[in-house]
């Protein structure tokens, strides 16, 4: 799963979304969650230049397509360049990078249960501060879902 992760995120293995969506698809088949739409954490735009392409929402559109949710990719925004998290030192650094990192841009949200997609969770620390601006912008609940966990 790692080797799968790194060439995905990083050396643009971009075929590599549906399969991976489908092993989230079968995670919430297995553990359902009560969601009413797909919200994929964003990249900053630096970064999206850089790499050219989200990798969690290429997950997100693939898993929306095989579960039938909905996919929003414009209404949660990064604010801050932050720091890969990998190149944190500890939990509390990379609480700190993304504390107020994000920003939920509109009501598009309001009152939905909202799932939050990423590739891997170290500390959940990213998803954390989705939620926080998430439920600021009226979010009714919000569930992360990760292909990995590390740490």
């Amino acid at each position: 799963m790692r080797q799968a992760i790194h060439q995905f995120k990083y050396n643009n293995f971009k075929a590599l979304a549906f399969p991976l969506a489908q092993l989230l698809a079968e995670n919430l088949e297995t553990k359902p969650l009560p969601v009413d739409v797909i919200v994929p954490v964003p990249l900053h735009p630096r970064r999206l230049r850089e790499r050219g392409y989200n990798q969690s929402g290429l997950l997100a559109r693939q898993l929306g397509r095989l579960t039938g949710l909905p996919v929003v990719e414009d209404s949660l925004v990064r604010l801050m360049n932050t720091p890969a998290q990998a190149r944190a030192a500890n939990a509390d650094a990379r609480r700190n990078y993304v504390r107020g990192a994000f920003l939920c841009n509109n009501e598009n949200l309001r009152g939905k249960q909202v799932l939050v997609i990423d590739d891997v969770c170290t500390t959940a620390a990213t998803l954390d501060s989705c939620a926080v601006a998430l439920n600021s912008a009226g979010a009714s609940s919000v569930w992360g879902l990760t292909l990995a966990r590390e740490g």
